[in-house]
């Protein structure tokens, strides 16, 4: 799958967004139709420890999934967001599975 991976106010090393483009590469086994995603690394400036917020968009054919996750790290973030993708996309394979 076809990640952009987008850093906002910093610069994204490559181990992170090695490690993004494989936490997203997983949704693949779930719904074999995803397009591509866009994913969103924003630093806000606040003096919580939970600043790093991470919002991904999935396109798959007709619709789009959106998550976003303010977590303490990007890694963080990246793994809840996606098991949250993941049960989004399996709700819609078991839609499409019951309309056929």
């Amino acid at each position: 799958m076809k990640v952009n991976t987008q850093s906002v106010n910093f610069n994204a090393d490559k181990k992170l967004i090695d490690f993004i483009q494989r936490r997203m590469d997983k949704l693949d086994l779930f719904y074999d139709k995803v397009i591509d995603s866009d994913v969103y690394l924003k630093v806000q400036n606040t003096s919580d420890k939970e600043n790093k917020i991470f919002e991904a968009r999935v396109n798959v054919p007709g619709d789009s999934f959106v998550v976003k996750k303010q977590c303490k790290t990007f890694e963080q973030g990246a793994d809840v967001a996606v098991s949250s993708l993941e049960r989004q996309l399996k709700k819609r394979k078991e839609k499409l599975r019951a309309h056929m």
